[in-house]
Order: structure tokens, then sequence, then C-alpha cells
């Protein structure tokens, strides 16, 4: 494609839209992109100009960077959570899959004292744990564990029908509203890789987070693993006063 004759300000814009079709006609994810340099001699531009059309390849989900590596094609199946409080099957559904739970465990023992402090509770009062592999169209995309003071869950809470926990709590009068939120990177060991079907020591993002409801009541101590190449976390920064 020749962009010698184009406005340089929209150059750019015919750059993003020809490696978009180049993607749509056959890339796999995970792909390479051509080199900045490649991309610069094939289209006749300059750098700035292909960093700029790749940047807007980049905010749009169909590509990623790799410091140092190059450009990759986006998978579809990337989920992309910002901070507003919505649960996994929420932002599933919100890419046009179809979320579910692979249970893997679900007990009523007592708490500890770290359960205890971030659920109100008193050490040693009984609390449900479970503990699920949650998916998108299938895909294995988290290792969920949740903690819950017993006596918000009913007495068949133990039944594997429950997908969304959110809404499960919300039909019980106790609607999620805010959350406090921890994030880490991490590594997979061997039996977290066998469930996310990931090779181990593959990254990670650890998650804990405790979320109460609109009356400051602790309803749900959970930590998840999310796979890195899954998943992302999108962030709205603002740069404040200084004084």
């Amino acid at each position: 494609m020749d962009t010698t004759d184009v406005c340089p300000d929209l150059k750019y814009e015919r750059l993003r839209a020809s490696i978009a079709e180049d993607i749509a006609a056959g890339l796999a994810p995970h792909d390479s992109l051509p080199s900045e340099r490649t991309l610069m001699t094939t289209y006749g531009v300059s750098r700035m100009t292909v960093r700029r059309a790749l940047a807007l390849l980049v905010e749009e989900g169909l590509v990623y960077r790799r410091r140092g590596s190059g450009t990759y094609v986006a998978d579809p199946a990337m989920i992309s959570k910002t901070l507003s409080l919505t649960s996994f099957s929420e932002d599933v559904r919100e890419r046009g899959m179809t979320p579910g739970a692979l249970t893997q465990q679900v007990s009523w023992l007592p708490a500890t004292p770290e359960v205890a402090a971030d659920l109100g509770l008193s050490p040693g009062e009984e609390v449900v744990h479970l503990e699920r592999v949650r998916t998108a169209d299938g895909i294995p995309l988290c290792i969920e564990e949740v903690w819950l003071a017993a006596d918000l869950v009913p007495a068949d809470f133990a039944a594997g029908a429950v997908t969304s926990l959110y809404e499960t709590l919300s039909d019980l009068g106790l609607e999620p509203q805010v959350a406090s939120q921890t994030i880490r990177a991490t590594l997979v060991d061997v039996e977290q890789a066998a469930l996310l079907d990931v090779a181990p020591h593959s990254a990670a993002f650890s998650v804990s987070r405790v979320t109460y409801s609109g009356d400051a009541r602790p309803l749900e101590r959970a930590h998840s693993l999310y796979r890195a190449d899954r998943y992302d976390f999108t962030f709205a920064v603002h740069r404040g006063c200084r004084s």
C-alpha cells in the first residue's frame, strides 16, 4: 500500500486499517507482526506513523506488545478487567462469551484469624470455602477461592448450579457494592498450570479481594489466580494536585 500521497495526519489511520485487515484475513492469535522497520519500509511511512498505528491497534485490543520482543496478534478470548466492581461472569459475557465454573471443592469450616478479620467474624465461626476453576466458552481462565460467612448462604449452596456468585448474593438481597482489592504478578505452579491448561511457571495475576455490601457488611473474601495470557487489567489514572 502506497501512503506517500496521504495526508500525514491520516497515514497512521490508513496503516492501522491495513494491519487490521491483515489480522482479519487470517493471522492467528499470538502471531508476530512485522517489525517497525519492516512496516516503515513496506508502507513508506515514518517510525512515528508506525507507532501511532500500533498504539491504536493496542487500544482496540487487536494486538499486544512485549517489551524487547515485538508486537503480536491479540487473542479474542482475552478478558480486560477494569476498576469497576464486576463479577467474572459479567466480564466474560461482556466479551460475548459464556461463563462457566468447575467446582473443585466446597467445604464448611471454622474461620482462621485472617479470614475472620476480613469477613467481620470471630475466629472459629463457620464459613463456606469454595474452590472453582472459572471458564469462558470452556477455556479455563481463573482459579478462584472464595470464603463466605455460613449464615449468608442457603444450605444447598454446595450444589454446582451456582455460576455467578454476585448474582446469587444479589438474589439473597446482598448486593455487592464496593471492594478492596490487591493485584500482584506471580507464576503458576505445576498443579495450578494443569488446572489452567498452561505451562508450569507461566505468568499470572494474583488478585485478593474483600467485597462489601452498601451498608459496609463484608460479603466475600476471595483470592483469584488469572492467566496473564488471557486476562489484563485496565486502570484509569489521574495526576492529582501536588504541593
